[in-house]
Parts: structure tokens; sequence; C-alpha cells
């Protein structure tokens, strides 16, 4: 079965940690990380981590995971992070972050959330500037439609354990971890 971005990030994460412990010098590091990002499959990447012993059993079992995917917790968070946003706005993914952080998953779609909710509150707060044109009347209807739409797809979208990413979205936010 095909690696999902979500178990990329659970290895880096195991190979982050096993260096900063030290069972990596710096070039098996950079080998192991290189070999990560070009995995196609799980097998590709279990023995990436398979020989790590200070490395907690747990993190290097959640790493592949029986099938790849998220616990139905994390599902929860990340679909929470997605359809928090109707009623607080940017305030709901922030706090899923604080909260569940430590999940990848999680992590990665609350991240998606808060780029969408800041790109929505942006996009509004402009368009009534250019509501003097006739084409942006349209623009702004279809936004409205996708904000009222999008979050509830992504919300069932992440609650099914998929990596959710929302169209025509600007990452303003970047987290800081995967971006190393």
């Amino acid at each position: 079965m095909r690696v999902t971005h979500a178990e990329r990030d659970r290895i880096t994460e195991v190979l982050r940690e096993a260096y900063a412990e030290g069972q990596l010098d710096e070039e098996e590091f950079d080998e192991r990380l290189g070999q990560a990002m070009a995995a196609k499959t799980r097998g590709d990447l279990e023995p990436l981590v398979a020989d790590l012993s200070a490395v907690p059993t747990s993190a290097a079992t959640s790493a592949i995971g029986a099938r790849g995917e998220p616990t139905q917790t994390e599902r929860l968070w990340a679909m929470g992070g997605h359809l928090s946003g109707y009623f607080v706005s940017l305030l709901g993914p922030l706090i899923v972050l604080l909260v569940q952080g430590n999940s990848p998953y999680v992590r990665a779609q609350a991240f998606q959330a808060l780029n969408y909710q800041l790109n929505i509150l942006i996009a509004m707060a402009v368009a009534p500037i250019a509501l003097w044109l006739i084409v942006t009347i349209p623009i702004y209807v279809l936004m409205l439609v996708g904000w009222i739409v999008l979050p509830l797809v992504a919300g069932a979208s992440t609650l099914l354990g998929s990596n959710w990413r929302y169209p025509f979205t600007y990452q303003i936010v970047k987290d800081r971890r995967t971006t190393r």
C-alpha cells in the first residue's frame, strides 16, 4: 500500500528523535531521511526505524501503524479543527493545534483549517471593497458557498482518515516542524 504524508511525517519525527538522542550520525540521518522521502510503500519505511532501540516502541509502531491510518481520536480532533471554523473562525484550529499538536496528522489538518479560515477571512474583508464591480458579486457568493461546504467536506474526509487539502488556498501559516 502507498505511503501517506502522515506516515512519512511520523517516520521523519522518529528519525529526528533518534538523531537527537545520538543513535544516528548526521550522514546516516540524512540518508534515512532521503529514503523516507523517496519511499513509495510502507515496506520501504519499516527498515528505516527497525534498528532504533532507544526510540519508544509505541512511537515506532505508531509511525507505521497497523494500516498506516490515524487513530479514531486523531480523526475526531482533525474533524473538530475543520468544523470549529463555523463557530470561532481562526480560534478553533488554533485550539486544536495547541491541544493535539503532537500528532502529525492532527497538526497537518489543523494547519490546513487555520490557513483556510485565514484565506476566507482576508477574502471576505477585501470583497466588500471591490463590491462595486459586478464580477465580484458571483465571486463573493462562491466564497460564501465554499465557506459553508468545504469545511463539511474536510471534516468528513478527515473523519475517514484521509489527508484533506483545501483547494485554492494559499498556505499563509506554515508548520515549522515539517519545513525544516
